[in-house]
């Protein structure tokens, strides 16, 4: 994963928040623009095997949140390049859409890449329905206890399809949270970031754009994930069948 954390206006966050929700307390214009490589799998392991069904790529915006007297983190936007991965996050109140993502990755063995060390440069890009909406640049500093502090929450989403009526009304809407276990994070590096996001006809990202960057890291991390909470379920209004 690789990340950067950053500060723009925080009446942007609050424009993104579901009603109810209100914007952290402390830093509440800090978002962290996320790139990740993804490999995953169910309990059987046999996607590792065939590898069209398990690795995909995302980058994802999250900010931080209050809601019930705690500290959320909220994925306000994502990205990614499968349609397995869109439809999983569809279930777990990730508002995923289709997008083209592409991130410098490690090496251990010859010179077309960085190596995990100080002074190691990474690059990642995003894009969309054609058109560049994200690049930034990360320059390893030093290891650090942690990849920073936006995504370090319980995550707060939003699980919402309208009715097939199309009358303003919807069949789901439920705010829900979710939490993974058997989780490990390792090589966890810090350093500067350049950002740049660019405007889109067709997505918002832009609106988020940066004020004053904060950091840049790197890290690997794996979790396990089977389930969520809901916290809030607003009953449909039922229609009348002829």
């Amino acid at each position: 994963m690789l990340t950067v954390e950053y500060r723009t206006h925080p009446e942007r966050v609050a424009e993104l928040l579901p009603d109810g929700v209100e914007l952290a307390p402390e830093d509440p214009g800090a978002v962290a623009l996320i790139w990740a490589d993804w490999q995953s799998c169910g309990d059987t392991f046999e996607e590792v095997l065939d590898p069209v069904r398990s690795q995909y790529k995302e980058c994802f915006a999250v900010v931080r949140c209050s809601w019930g007297g705690e500290t959320w983190s909220r994925c306000v936007f994502i990205w990614v390049d499968k349609d397995f991965a869109l439809v999983r996050g569809y279930h777990q109140g990730y508002p995923k859409k289709l997008g083209s993502i592409w991130m410098t990755r490690p090496i251990t063995v010859g010179s077309a890449g960085p190596r995990l060390e100080a002074g190691g440069r990474f690059g990642a890009t995003m894009a969309a329905a054609d058109r560049s909406l994200a690049r930034a640049v990360v320059t390893l500093e030093a290891p650090g206890p942690s990849p920073g502090f936006v995504n370090g929450h319980q995550m707060l989403h939003n699980r919402r399809w309208p009715a097939i009526e199309s009358d303003g009304t919807e069949s789901l809407d439920e705010l829900v949270t979710m939490q993974g276990y058997d989780g490990e994070i390792g090589d966890v590096w810090s350093g500067s970031a350049e950002l740049e996001l660019l405007p889109s006809p067709t997505d918002e990202l832009s609106l988020l754009a940066p004020l004053e960057i904060i950091a840049g890291y790197y890290h690997r991390v794996g979790v396990s994930w089977k389930g969520g909470t809901t916290l809030r379920r607003k009953v449909p209004m039922e229609v009348d069948g002829q």
